[in-house]
């Protein structure tokens, strides 16, 4: 991810420049603790690898770390661990969608086959956790073992509302915090944890990641219907087709007609737009303010971790994570 390129507000960018050769670190720590001695599954690592991401995960630890006063080996190490465990849930979440692509490129699963695809995600998180040991700090392992089980638990409740069209908000807004916030924040936390910042400067970082989670899974659920596949790297309109109802279409479901929430359900049915396109389920989201009332929630979020990070002491570090709000919620894919 090419830092350079997001316009880091004045007296920030000289800060960002450092963390942008730390997550190169961050890379190499990947690449090397990718290496085994089962050649598929190095294979796997190198293709996850080059499929590229935004690494927000490991540049909160980085930032986190920073902002608490500590520029130590051990940030670089955990943002390799976060993000290890990120691509994990990537390789089992497709699995279990069945999905075809990933950031624009074949799923490990259709490359290398369910079976493979299951084992290599278990061993991301073997490896992550293996890792994670090194830093012999408890209360990091008490951070990244509750996110990873939480994050297991909301992919469970996922499968169990899968293809359902009666999910409310609450429930949605659990799954998002188990399956995407969560890890925010425990990113950011074991960044400050590594620093030695005290409980409240933890705390409060975590609930600033937090939102900033909230904030980045209600845009991804906003680009799913709006963005194009070729920005997206993966098919628009995937969500509803693997089954899942994301806030868009719950928002949207509130004032749809009997008719229109049949439309959504035969989507949901079919798992695909074979028989209702999905142009017709866009404008029914756009007509009944679904995609408008998702981008405001998600704005919430964003001023939330804005307030939280305004509470800390002005600095490059926090100039930049309040920064990062604003990518979360503005970015194209």
């Amino acid at each position: 991810m090419a830092l350079g390129k997001l316009k880091p507000p004045p007296g920030a960018r000289e800060m960002l420049e450092a963390v942008e050769e730390e997550l190169r670190m961050v890379e190499q720590a990947i690449r090397l603790e990718s290496v085994t001695s089962t050649e598929v599954m190095t294979a796997i690592g190198k293709y996850l690898q080059a499929s590229g991401g935004k690494r927000l995960r490991p540049m909160l630890v980085l930032l986190a770390s920073k902002l608490a006063g500590s520029d130590g080996e051990s940030a670089i190490r955990l943002g390799a661990v976060v993000e290890m465990v990120h691509m994990s849930t990537l390789v089992h979440d497709d699995v279990i969608d069945s999905a075809e692509t990933r950031r624009g490129r074949a799923a490990v699963n259709v490359k290398w086959g369910n079976h493979v695809a299951v084992l290599a995600g278990d061993w991301l998180y073997m490896q992550a956790f293996q890792m994670a040991l090194r830093e012999r700090n408890f209360r990091v392992l008490d951070v990244l073992s509750d996110v990873t089980q939480r994050m297991v638990e909301g992919e469970l409740l996922q499968l169990e509302r899968l293809g359902s069209s009666a999910v409310t908000e609450s429930e949605y807004m659990d799954l998002v915090d188990r399956k995407t916030a969560g890890l925010f924040a425990a990113s950011a936390r074991m960044g400050a944890l590594v620093a030695g910042a005290d409980e409240e400067a933890e705390e409060r970082l975590g609930a600033y990641a937090w939102n900033v989670g909230m904030a980045f899974q209600l845009a991804d659920d906003v680009l799913d219907f709006t963005a194009r596949a070729a920005v997206l790297g993966k098919p628009v309109g995937n969500d509803l087709v693997e089954g899942k109802v994301t806030l868009p279409v719950i928002y949207a479901l509130e004032a749809a007609t009997p008719e229109e929430r049949r439309q959504v359900e035969t989507v949901l049915k079919d798992r695909s737009y074979r028989r209702v396109p999905f142009v017709g389920i866009r404008k029914l989201l756009e007509r009944h303010g679904g995609i408008e009332r998702t981008r405001q929630r998600a704005q919430l979020f964003t001023d939330a971790a804005r307030e939280l990070m305004a509470g800390f002491p002005e600095s490059p570090y926090q100039r930049a994570l309040l920064w990062l709000t604003g990518l979360v919620t503005d970015r194209r894919y």
